[in-house]
């Protein structure tokens, strides 16, 4: 990501934006992209709206063009009511509003954003999504990195599940559950009748814990193995996802 935004030197091979070389067109790249930080680095002493136009002067935006801008994006990322508000006084989701606000201040053929939504409460991070997607409908390019599975669902057309440093996998969300997880889990706690019987069944499953998870594309089955051959009570059957794909391809430890 750092070296698509021209901020970190090549490791190796070649990269280009836009058609152009990353280490020889640097300001040309820069000034037709967007970031999003990971960070908060708005600028304490500035209102949202100043935060904005003063960003503007970095790509040569004129002033009342960038007036413009700025009241339009506020408006967009619903911060009009926060205009004149100093940036210490706006809470954490308004923050993250802003600065992908800021982020498309110079009207960006591309945008990069690094865990947009990290730390966000559940409506924080709906009305960003929200926004997004609207920028997705209007044409724009997203390049994202996050933790949360289900906004990589919700917002990647296609993406790349990478462990180490490498990548595992690459496809759409929907393809990559159908391939590596099925249509469906079937859970049920861990018992040895069940070990013996799913072992009969011949289906692939994975320990959760004190759960454990059946991935199959015929859950009506499984199910009724489950209750009427094994008599066991409690089954609980819900759709695959991007996160049982993720666990699935990279385990279950803990990463520092």
């Amino acid at each position: 990501m750092k070296m698509i935004q021209c901020v970190s030197p090549k490791t190796g091979g070649t990269l280009e934006a836009f058609g152009m070389d990353v280490d020889t067109h640097k300001r040309e790249i820069k000034g037709r992209l967007g970031v999003v930080p990971q960070e908060n680095n708005l600028d304490p002493d500035f209102s949202a709206y100043r935060n904005l136009l003063i960003y503007a002067r970095y790509f040569g935006i004129p002033r009342s063009e960038a007036e413009r801008r700025a009241e339009e994006l506020l408006v967009f990322m619903q911060l009009e009511e926060k205009r004149d508000v100093l940036v210490d006084k706006l809470s954490g989701g308004m923050k993250r509003r802003l600065i992908i606000a800021r982020a498309l201040i110079n009207a960006p053929e591309l945008l990069i954003l690094d865990e947009p939504t990290i730390g966000l409460d559940p409506q924080a991070r709906h009305l960003i999504w929200a926004r997004l997607r609207s920028l997705q409908a209007t044409g724009n390019t997203l390049v994202l990195t996050t933790h949360y599975l289900d906004e990589a669902e919700r917002l990647c057309d296609r993406l790349v599940i990478m462990d180490r440093g490498k990548i595992l996998v690459e496809g759409s969300p929907a393809d990559l559950v159908r391939e590596h997880a099925g249509s469906s889990i079937v859970e049920v706690e861990r018992a040895p009748t069940v070990v013996a019987c799913l072992d009969r069944l011949k289906v692939r499953y994975d320990s959760a814990g004190d759960l454990l998870q059946v991935f199959t594309d015929h859950p009506n089955d499984v199910v009724r193995e489950l209750l009427v051959v094994c008599r066991h009570e409690t089954v609980t059957v819900r759709p695959a996802t991007l996160e049982d794909v993720f666990l699935q391809l990279t385990g279950r430890s803990l990463r520092e």
